[in-house]
């Protein structure tokens, strides 16, 4: 069990700047192991914050990436075949649930509905897990997390948690950090220069100001960041900040004319 656990710790600091009291909250949660939402917009630090949480506390991490193809046996587990017939296969949120682990479901929202109903009795006082095509219960051990993320941003009728799941977690909202914290972020990620970190901030508050107006999403501090990489690489901040800032997020020629002209400004 010991390997098993051993894979899952992140043993390296991943750098995280904190915005508020969200690292003593989450700290007080887990002390009492409630189940925890993060949310908050694309690329806004929910990720990054739950491993630097995982490192802080020193307990294995298991990120499960959600899809709308992903069913409860991809979470829970199933039999497969092999040479000597069949054999039982845990999925990552039973791996977790029996080593101790953090189980952090990126995107809860994108998964099918039918599949999100497996983790209720983990968000409770009974702290189980049914396996019923195996016929067994699984206790998760007193160190197990579940930790859900997803975008209100990107909420449907079709696309949305149910209330009996959002009312079994407690909640953290995420949102882009301020100027200068962000610009701090940036040059800290990548070395660039605190002035040319702080233009590319500006840009991304141009392009959040468009949201709702074009945009569906505005700029992350993700991709800020990719932009400073490219352009520590030599490439020039006009086609960079095209590269990395602009085609990544509209088709619209109006808007990618409104984005271009703005990176132009700035950067003139």
């Amino acid at each position: 069990m010991s390997d098993v656990v051993a894979q899952y710790l992140i043993t390296t600091e991943p750098f995280y700047q904190p915005t508020g009291n969200e690292v003593a909250l989450y700290e007080a949660a887990y002390a009492e192991r409630l189940p925890v939402m993060v949310k908050g917009p694309t690329g806004c630090g929910k990720s990054r914050f739950i491993e630097y949480m995982a490192w802080r506390l020193k307990k294995p991490l298991i990120t499960v990436a959600c899809n709308e193809d992903m069913t409860a046996s991809d979470l829970v587990g199933r039999y497969l075949l092999d040479a000597n017939g069949t054999r039982w296969v845990d999925g990552p949120l039973t791996v977790a649930a029996r080593i101790g682990a953090i189980c952090y479901l990126d995107e809860v929202v994108e998964a099918r509905q039918d599949t999100t109903v497996v983790i209720h009795p983990l968000t409770d006082h009974r702290r189980t897990l049914p396996l019923d095509k195996k016929g067994e219960q699984v206790n998760a051990h007193p160190d197990f997390q579940l930790v859900i993320s997803y975008n209100p941003g990107y909420q449907s009728l079709m696309k949305d948690l149910k209330q009996s799941t959002k009312q079994r977690f407690s909640g953290l909202t995420f949102d882009y950090a301020d100027e200068k914290v962000e610009t701090a972020i940036i040059t800290r990620e990548t070395g660039m220069d605190e002035t040319v970190a702080g233009n590319l901030v500006k840009i991304g508050q141009i392009a959040r100001n468009l949201k709702g107006h074009g945009l569906d999403e505005g700029i992350s501090t993700r991709l800020l960041v990719y932009a400073a990489r490219l352009m520590k690489q030599g490439i020039n901040p006009n086609e960079a900040c095209r590269m990395a800032l602009v085609a990544p997020i509209s088709d619209d020629a109006d808007i990618t004319a409104t984005l271009k002209h703005s990176i132009d400004a700035v950067f003139a």
